[in-house]
């Protein structure tokens, strides 16, 4: 099997939560609607599973929004609030740098007479909060910043843009998908109103994500039918997914309890190798703020895409975000952070996790040292 390097994109199922689901496919069939033994037998599962992931995230678990994944709690988080805004409202804020599950509705409310400014980020992939706050007008409903950065794993300044934004009438929601279960995340601490979580990439299945919505925050829903998640998102609890993203939560806490030094140290020992067996190799994204597990380098002389069918047999990686796994042309990431063509032609996401072994560390940066020697000799 490939040495798997690509946990941003996703995770494998953790062992507890595959077994945490299998038990509630089995026994837990109750529609959690239902008033009698069953139904309520998976509703409590269910309220102990959003306690779990509100601990993770330092929340009320009276503001979790349980969602099919990520994308769909960002559209809420964005749509919703513009849905709820007033007319004198309608200027959204965004960092050149989001995932498509940000920038596309973004985009969406373009077309419906919103005003969009997209704030530019430096090399390193980071905002400037001082830039964040230029954008800032008294008719912005909403500034959405990612927390980490899914290609290049910069983190950005969200507690920093809250105090900025503290007593205004703005308000600040985070993609924290990258971030929840690599480092600590607290609602309270980034000061935020809202905030985005994705199951599978922090060891729970695909299928499931979550919006943190603040107490008092304006929001309407998007989605039609009954009054399930407090109204704002209508469908019967997919309650095997919900439950193994509580026992995700939990394995989570638990790891992030010890410290994030062991996720960096695999991450460092495999830039270390890397670094020594290719000169003029480039790290992209910030040194110090940056995700524990992600390292995105630059190998000179060659394509990333091309280094990476070298050694498909061997390392199971990626030239960045899955959602543009078939796209040759460059990063539109890197691009923002003002790379070369060459430059991000030559980048490859290295993503580790929890449980990827040492050894596997060594042997992966051994066949990509040796697949660049020979198609750059």
């Amino acid at each position: 099997m490939p040495v798997y390097l690509d946990h941003n994109a996703t995770t494998p199922v953790a062992g507890p939560v595959v077994a945490a689901m299998a038990r509630a496919l089995e026994a837990c069939y109750g529609n959690p609607s239902s008033p009698y033994r069953q139904g309520q037998e998976a509703a409590a599962q269910l309220s102990t599973a959003r306690e779990s992931v509100a601990r993770l995230i330092g929340a009320n678990v009276d503001s979790l929004v349980m969602t099919g994944c990520a994308t769909e709690a960002n559209n809420l988080a964005l749509l919703g609030v513009a849905a709820a805004a007033p007319a004198n409202r309608r200027h959204l804020v965004v960092s050149a740098v989001e995932h498509p599950a940000v920038m596309e509705p973004a985009r969406h409310l373009e077309t419906q007479g919103w005003e969009l400014s997209v704030v530019p980020v430096d090399a390193a992939g980071r905002v400037a909060v001082d830039e964040v706050m230029a954008t800032v007008r008294p008719d912005t409903a909403l500034v959405s910043i990612m927390l980490a950065n899914n290609e290049v794993g910069t983190l950005q300044p969200l507690a920093e843009i809250a105090a900025r934004l503290a007593g205004s009438a703005t308000l600040l929601h985070t993609d924290a998908a990258q971030a929840v279960g690599k480092v600590p995340v607290d609602v309270d601490a980034l000061g935020v109103d809202l905030l985005t979580l994705a199951g599978h990439k922090f060891q729970a299945s695909k299928g499931i994500g979550a919006l943190h919505v603040r107490s008092g925050t304006p929001i309407r829903r998007i989605l039609f039918g009954a009054g399930h998640e407090h109204g704002l998102r209508p469908g019967t609890e997919n309650v095997p997914a919900i439950v193994g993203l509580g026992a995700a939560a939990e394995l989570a806490a638990q790891r992030l309890a010890t410290g994030v030094g062991e996720l960096q140290a695999r991450r460092d020992r495999l830039h270390e190798h890397l670094r020594q067996g290719i000169p003029g190799l480039a790290l992209n994204g910030h040194e110090t703020y940056r995700l524990p597990n992600t390292l995105n380098v630059s190998f000179p002389g060659v394509e990333g895409r091309a280094l990476l069918k070298a050694v498909e047999q061997a390392v199971a990686a990626s030239v960045g975000s899955a959602c543009h796994a078939d796209q040759a042309a460059p990063s539109g990431v890197l691009g923002a952070m003002g790379l070369t063509t060459e430059r991000a032609l030559g980048a490859v996401r290295l993503s580790v996790g929890w449980e990827t072994p040492l050894e596997d560390i060594d042997r992966a940066a051994e066949c990509l040292i040796q697949a660049w020697q020979g198609r750059s000799a």
